[in-house]
């Protein structure tokens, strides 16, 4: 494991991000053999008029204002920084030499405030942990003092989106290029990272597993009232940028005598699809995290409908390990990233493989010992183990070894 460095963590996503995030995760992981200065989102000029009475913007402001302390210690080892500063909307420029020059501009605006809180915190020597941030941080690691090692986290693959893909795809390559380390959360990911640098390597992800490895049964949701087994459940977010919704309608229209379960908001599409029109096809709406495992308790085979795009195709299936960490049968969509799961999921490459999977399942025992194996290998995936994985090609490095540390330095 990594220990006794200083690190400072830049990224896409700010500490008081709602929604989960990897490169929290990973910097608490961290935290625990390392001081961590975590930078959040730099605020830019359109966010602050357009979104300015959103929490994490109005934190961002009164920073910026100097009403709070830019820098907020989390932990013990642990520090966010609100930079105090406001950034150019660079993004639409029609060229890439003018989009370089904001974009240049943007990051000395940033490391400006890095530099100051690293001298507060008496950061030296530091490891530059960039979590899939090509844009505000592409200069940071020549920009900032002291930084020995870069490593570039890739955990989605951005470039594929228009509004990262319009500059990113070149900035990507370039960045990725020049890190001393590049890490993934899939194999799908460390491949396309290794065509830019060869010291790419999948290091997997943790899941947080405590809601669904409780020990009592969940009682049964109202929501399931009425709805006979086999109950065939998805649990999340309903979006047709991510799922098939061609794949829920044939397993429903091929198997009237199957109930389907949705549980998660819906976007547009989904709203509007012919899903709603089918008698076993059931919606529950947005439901709080706490009340998922008690679905996915009773549902009878738990589905990953994924929708094969440029977006998906490398992402790492998080919802499969919660399905698998409560010992449930899991049908899924074919990926790259979804080979490592096949020994314990059934994998799919159309709508009729996933009716013709799914009774299977149905009309087969299945044992305990399966039951316990599924468990065992989606708790191995914890953020420990990835942190670790990371630590293990870090060391790897020309010049790296288990000792050189601050502590050892100081020693």
């Amino acid at each position: 494991m990594i220990t006794g460095k200083d690190i400072v963590v830049v990224g896409m996503q700010s500490w008081d991000i709602t929604i989960g995030s990897n490169c929290k995760n990973i910097a608490w992981e961290l935290a625990k053999h390392n001081r961590v200065l975590y930078v959040n989102r730099a605020l830019d000029r359109i966010s602050a008029i357009r979104l300015r009475n959103e929490p994490d913007i109005q934190n961002r402001i009164k920073s910026l204002h100097g009403e709070t302390d830019d820098i907020q210690q989390i932990a013990p080892q642990l520090w966010t920084l609100n930079p105090r500063t406001l950034l150019e909307s660079a993004n639409w420029m029609p060229t890439a030499l003018l989009f370089d020059l904001f974009n240049k501009i943007n990051n000395k605006r940033i490391a400006k405030q890095v530099a100051i809180a690293m001298e507060r915190l008496g950061f030296k020597d530091v490891v530059l942990f960039n979590d899939n941030d090509f844009f505000r941080n592409f200069y940071m690691q020549e920009l900032l003092p002291g930084v020995q090692n870069t490593i570039y986290y890739i955990r989605d693959n951005l470039v594929s989106q228009p509004y990262f893909g319009k500059q990113g795809k070149r900035l990507e390559a370039k960045l990725m290029a020049k890190a001393d380390l590049v890490v993934a959360n899939s194999a799908y990911l460390a491949d396309y990272a290794r065509q830019h640098n060869p010291r790419s390597y999948d290091i997997g992800q943790g899941c947080e597993f405590e809601l669904f490895t409780k020990p009592e049964v969940p009682g049964r949701p109202a929501e399931l009232d009425g709805i006979s087994s086999p109950i065939i459940g998805y649990v999340g977010a309903l979006l047709t940028s991510r799922l098939d919704i061609s794949i829920l309608e044939h397993i429903a229209s091929a198997r009237p005598d199957w109930n389907i379960v949705l549980v998660g908001p819906e976007d547009e599409n989904f709203q509007a699809s012919s899903l709603h029109n089918l008698p076993n096809v059931h919606f529950t709406g947005s439901k709080p995290v706490s009340m998922l495992p008690a679905f996915i308790h009773y549902f009878d085979v738990c589905i990953n409908p994924q929708a094969l795009n440029a977006m998906t195709v490398g992402n790492y299936p998080r919802k499969v390990d919660e399905y698998l960490a409560m010992g449930k049968p899991v049908v899924a969509t074919e990926t790259v990233a979804m080979q490592m799961f096949a020994p314990y999921t059934y994998l799919c490459r159309n709508a009729e493989e996933y009716v013709q999977q799914i009774g299977l399942i149905l009309s087969t025992p299945v044992s305990a010992e399966v039951v316990q194996n599924r468990i065992g290998f989606a708790l191995s995936h914890t953020w420990e183990n990835s942190v670790e994985e990371m630590s293990k090609h870090y060391f790897e490095l020309p010049g790296r070894s288990r000792n050189n540390s601050r502590k050892a330095a100081a020693l």
